[in-house]
């Protein structure tokens, strides 16, 4: 069956006004978040339910919060079935179950994609510090592996069971070595994947550690990295598109009409109020993205065909984000779902958080030793830098109590932490750290 992301991809570089737009569902936090990858229990499909029906859980084993494989595994086929979604996002295991030996994705316009390596920085294991640490290039899956799910693909033939197009992730901390070793990671995937006619999309995270650029300016340093990365990779070996976080009408024009040919696209971060979700693929659209990739706002929503129907409706224009928020709860209403949240806090714009491991601060969490530009910027916000502390800051009297919020396992509940108890929180780890 022919895919709708290759006739939007087709159309968007034909037709630079026209208004498709290509959703993809991202379901490979396996790869970041182990068992809570799934998602958290509520509402799931019925196994063999079609078309989708939603019912309140049916398996016994709810003492651990959080679904199981087969539970992810079904909700993906309700999705695909849905049609919505254009691209559905898999680690290279979840791809081979669905795509390689089940066949989901033959008679759908729904193009399987698995992503291609998982640097440091999307190492969300519980209780690890792996994301606090500047981000290391690695890869798990080959692209052979990928593709027929094994070592080496018989190329012979004309047609691949798995999936032929990844996701592959660079993270630019602003540290010369730490950059250049990502790049020769990534040229080294890119001449093998043009070898092997293997299509990729570029994901461009933000820096995961403290870079000395502040804030506001990141969108800019992001921009021209992208841009002097692929000045020197010819047509064959380009992404299809780009993923990348949303800095702002400016950022995203700016990159959005500098190549008619490179379609940009846009991550969706953390959770946030659904209003948040619905807003921010309408406001990255209007400047000019053309791609969203959303993992944990599909993820945690409660219906969550219900929610990637209201992001197409968005998309489409035929609908506003704050009507598509009232829609929703009017769907999750009639099918008798509890919201997570009344309709009045849902419709509120939160500090939106893009860092993969959830933090409500920015990714910038550590320091970069060796970096003369690098500041400690981990205490930075999304929004604005920390202000420099008085003389008598409340997060030295924070530190001094200890007094940032905590798990009742004794673990700091970042999600509760605010802006002093996170400066609090990363002063005192690195200073324990580094002295």
């Amino acid at each position: 069956m022919n895919k709708s992301l290759d006739a939007k991809l087709a159309e968007i570089r034909s037709n630079p006004r026209s208004r498709a737009f290509i959703l993809a569902d991202a379901k490979d936090a396996d790869m970041a978040f182990g068992v809570r990858a799934p998602g958290p229990r509520g509402y799931l499909a019925r196994r063999g339910a079609r078309p989708a029906q939603f019912s309140p859980e049916v398996w016994s084993r709810e003492e651990f919060g959080y679904r199981n494989l087969p539970e992810f595994l079904d909700i993906i086929r309700e999705i695909v079935h849905q049609g919505h979604a254009d691209i559905m996002l898999m680690s290279a295991y979840v791809s081979e179950q669905l795509a390689i030996k089940e066949g989901l994705f033959k008679n759908s316009h729904v193009t399987p994609a698995a992503r291609a390596n998982d640097t440091t920085d999307v190492w969300a294991a519980r209780h690890g510090c792996y994301t606090r640490e500047a981000s290391q290039p690695f890869r798990s899956a080959t692209i052979d592996q990928i593709q027929c799910g094994e070592v080496e693909c018989d190329r012979s033939v004309d047609e691949f069971p798995g999936a032929n197009l990844g996701l592959y992730s660079v993270t630019f901390v602003n540290e010369l070595d730490q950059d250049r070793e990502a790049l020769l990671w990534y040229k080294e995937f890119r001449e093998e994947a043009e070898r092997k006619t293997f299509r990729h999309f570029l994901e461009v995270f933000d820096p995961n550690v403290g870079s000395g650029i502040p804030p506001e300016k990141l969108g800019e340093f992001i921009n021209d990295n992208i841009l002097r990365t692929l000045a020197g990779v010819p047509e064959a070996g380009r992404p299809a598109f780009l993923k990348i976080v949303y800095h702002g009408p400016k950022a995203m024009e700016e990159l959005a009409q500098y190549d008619p040919n490179l379609v940009v696209g846009i991550l969706g971060g953390s959770a946030g109020t659904t209003y948040d979700a619905f807003r921010l693929i309408h406001d990255a659209q209007k400047h000019g993205a053309r791609v969203a990739l959303f993992g944990r706002k599909i993820n945690n929503a409660e219906h969550q065909l219900a929610f990637i129907e209201m992001l197409r409706l968005i998309t489409d224009g035929k609908i506003s984000p704050d009507e598509a928020v009232r829609a929703y709860h009017g769907v999750l209403q009639g099918k008798g779902i509890r919201p997570q949240r009344s309709l009045e806090e849902d419709l509120k714009l939160t500090d939106q958080s893009m860092s993969y491991d959830g933090a409500p601060a920015r990714r910038a969490t550590a320091e970069v030793r060796n970096n003369p530009l690098a500041k400690p910027a981990a205490t930075a916000t999304a929004s604005a830098p920390v202000k420099p502390p008085t003389s008598t800051p409340a997060a030295v009297e924070v530190v001094e109590s200890g007094g940032w919020p905590k798990r009742p396992d004794g673990s700091p509940d970042f999600a509760a932490m605010k802006s002093e108890h996170r400066l609090a929180f990363d002063h005192w780890r690195l200073t324990r750290r580094y002295g």
